[in-house]
């Protein structure tokens, strides 16, 4: 039997062993760590460090997934975060991908991909990899009665990046397919006392548009500010609107500035008529039903003689009492957005041949916040209806000369566009409408 004296010892040089390998290997791991930092360049050892995270962080064991339905709160309402997956991941394919689903819509030009439940697909966001699936027949959508699902899968270690950046992400993209991909409508107040729409096929943009390049730029401009706002409006407490006033000689340009200002903000329109608004509730009734993220156009204001004559109630001469006719006072309420309806995002523009008939209270900024002047054509802005027209690009005599002549004389761009389109040679339309301009 040993001592207990002996004992103690052989447990002491144990311990004492245990203690020298514990120093020994964290000396080790000091010189390591000194090697790597003062030997290997930050480049390098920052590479190494992903490289090992990835390795790790893509062990089966750590993957998670989300379900995305089709549909949400028992099968009843659409999943929002569904159908903008199924817009965005046909833009993540590439011509890697094996099994693909085709087709194309009767209103669009191009094909359409879309993503078979055969085939993965590998988004990549901020360096770090998504992985897709379309589940059509799992055993969740079939008790709910739902058709289809998605399956977002990646590393526990993102579910952060997932959820606030990664899933926002795909959302505003979307928001930004559904701009570009929209069918703008053109709504009309009818005699009928309802709005009528019809497909806006006018193809004006500002890069077609006869127009000033400075004032081009200027309204470009504007028209930025106004969308980037929002959230100042809503501080300063103002309703969130912009009010536009388009004068100038007809045939000047002013619908097809309506139609690139709709354009370039995917807004619709709407055109009111004031000579089919009889009373205030009609003016309300109106206004009520135009949307957010919108234009409305009230045309030729000053030759609409409901703002003129019905600027004050009117009285019947046997009751004494107000008739129901509307009132300007009125129409500015609803225009300030003070009694409208229809959300917010508006775009107003008033048109008008002459600016001084207007009464001076819907010409005040906060109603018509930028005036512009659409006038004569100008030697500036010929290139355009001269690439437009006639296909021309760049440097051409004529058109030098006709841009000098345009300085001096007074012609509109639809007479200037009426002499382009009578001749396809270029040649010959240029120098008909020298002719013209010579003897205007």
């Amino acid at each position: 039997m040993l001592s207990n004296k002996t004992k103690n010892l052989r447990s002491f040089a144990s311990a004492s062993s245990w203690f020298d390998v514990y120093a020994a290997f964290s000396t080790f791991i000091m010189l390591l760590r000194t090697a790597f930092n003062d030997l290997i360049p930050r480049q390098i050892r920052s590479f190494l460090v992903s490289k090992l995270e990835a390795f790790f962080n893509s062990q089966p064991n750590n993957q998670i997934s989300l379900h995305i339905n089709e549909f949400w709160r028992n099968g009843r309402d659409e999943n929002e975060l569904f159908f903008a997956a199924q817009e965005y991941l046909p833009t993540r394919i590439t011509r890697t991908y094996k099994s693909l689903k085709v087709g194309k819509l009767e209103n669009e030009k191009h094909l359409n991909l879309a993503v078979d439940s055969s085939e993965e697909v590998v988004d990549e966001f901020e360096g770090t990899k998504f992985t897709w699936k379309l589940d059509e027949n799992s055993e969740e959508n079939s008790r709910h009665s739902q058709k289809q699902a998605f399956v977002l899968s990646f590393n526990e270690g993102n579910r952060e990046r997932v959820l606030d950046r990664y899933i926002p992400h795909i959302l505003k993209t979307h928001e930004a397919m559904k701009s570009e991909k929209r069918i703008l409508e053109i709504y009309s107040w009818s005699p009928y006392y309802e709005w009528t729409e019809r497909e806006l096929s006018h193809p004006a943009t500002f890069d077609t548009l006869a127009l000033d390049p400075e004032l081009k730029q200027a309204v470009v401009d504007d028209l930025e500010r106004f969308l980037k706002r929002k959230e100042f409006y809503k501080k300063v407490g103002k309703p969130w609107k912009r009010g536009y006033l388009l004068y100038g000689p007809p045939g000047t340009g002013k619908s097809s500035l309506i139609a690139a200002i709709a354009n370039y903000l995917k807004f619709d329109v709407y055109d009111l008529d004031l000579s089919y608004i009889d009373s205030d509730s009609d003016l309300m009734e109106a206004m009520r039903d135009v949307s957010g993220s919108s234009i409305l156009v009230i045309e030729d204001i000053d030759c609409n003689k409901e703002v003129h004559v019905r600027s004050k109630p009117e009285q019947d001469s046997e009751s004494g009492e107000v008739s129901g006719k509307f009132r300007l006072s009125n129409l500015l309420n609803f225009t300030d957005g003070l009694r409208s309806g229809g959300g917010e995002g508006w775009l107003i523009i008033f048109t008008t041949n002459h600016k001084e008939k207007i009464d001076p209270a819907l010409l005040r900024p906060g109603r018509m916040d930028m005036h512009i002047h659409l006038s004569f054509l100008s030697g500036k802005a010929f290139p355009v209806m001269a690439s437009n027209y006639l296909g021309i690009e760049g440097d051409h005599p004529l058109v030098e000369e006709i841009q000098g002549m345009l300085e001096k004389t007074q012609v509109t761009p639809a007479v200037v566009a009426e002499h382009l389109i009578r001749n396809e040679d270029p040649d010959l339309a240029l120098e008909a409408l020298v002719e013209f301009l010579k003897q205007h």
